[in-house]
């Protein structure tokens, strides 16, 4: 995948250390399920969400408002670690809670405009391995490739400017798969705020 905008670290953390975080990701995050407007009929997502930021970020995402309300204690050690493998410093987290292969990711692109595009996506996968599509906007070009246990995807710009996304529905899948997705936010403070957490 030489001169794509995008690097696939395999096994970036160890089976352990995916299994630590996947287990406090489910114990204390406040999971959701957004509903969506589609043709003037609300429909509950196919997966469960949650979201983490500093203070003052404020991020429209599958038709809820989410605001960032500072870094719990426990978090912090994870953020800065792929804060410094990617040389960035994230002010927010998307995580998003696959339960099953029957829960899914339509095709889109991570290009709200609260997002900084000049700044990567940082998207790390804990349980289950599941299949992720990339396709150009323009043109037939498409790469597919798995997101095991552990697995961290850099998205580096202009990636969402040219390509959209997906996780599709695999039923052979039995078992949960967290997908944490740490963005730059644009206008927020410029140091990370904290505050206390189970």
């Amino acid at each position: 995948m030489t001169g794509l905008p995008w690097t696939l670290h395999s096994g970036w953390l160890s089976a352990g250390d995916a299994r630590h975080w996947q287990t406090l990701l489910e114990q204390r995050l406040h999971w959701d399920q957004p509903k969506v407007l589609v043709y003037g009929k609300r429909h509950s997502t196919p997966r469960l969400a949650a979201f983490l930021a500093d203070f003052g970020v404020s991020y429209r995402y599958s038709g809820v408002i989410h605001h960032g309300q500072g870094w719990p204690q426990w978090f912090l050690p994870l953020l800065q670690r792929v804060n410094e493998h990617c040389g960035t410093r994230f002010n927010g987290c998307l995580f998003n809670c696959y339960r099953d292969g029957h829960d899914r990711m339509g095709w889109h692109a991570d290009d709200e405009p609260e997002i900084d595009p000049s700044q990567p996506i940082a998207s790390l996968s804990l349980g289950a391995t599941r299949n992720f599509q990339l396709r150009r906007r323009q043109g037939t070009e498409r790469h597919a490739f798995d997101l095991a246990d552990g697995d961290l995807l850099v998205m580096k710009p202009p990636c969402q400017e040219h390509w959209v996304h997906s996780l599709p529905v695999r039923k052979r899948v039995q078992t949960a798969r967290i997908n944490l997705t740490f963005r730059v936010f644009q206008g927020s403070a410029s140091a990370p705020a904290t505050k206390g957490g189970r």
